[in-house]
């Protein structure tokens, strides 16, 4: 794994009509479209806003959804694998 993924710790989730958006610690950004993730495409905007940042950082998590997203895969382009 490249330090580009370790290093990155999201502090901010946010969501426009496609996207999921994730703020980096080092102020990056990144917009991943909801299609890689269908249980955030069909929730509702309150269900998307009631989110987790887990492990420092590292991972995302939406209790109500059973939706858990790693950080390092979403910069490395992974989407739901459940599918």
């Amino acid at each position: 794994m490249n330090t580009l993924t370790v290093e990155a710790k999201a502090t901010k989730v946010w969501f426009d009509d496609d996207n999921l958006w994730i703020q980096f610690a080092d102020g990056r950004q990144l917009s991943t479209p909801l299609v890689y993730f269908p249980r955030l495409l069909n929730a509702n905007p309150k269900q998307r806003d009631k989110y987790e940042i887990s492990g420092g950082g590292t991972g995302l998590h939406w209790d109500e959804l059973d939706e858990d997203i790693s950080v390092a895969g979403l910069l490395q382009g992974v989407g739901d694998l459940t599918v």
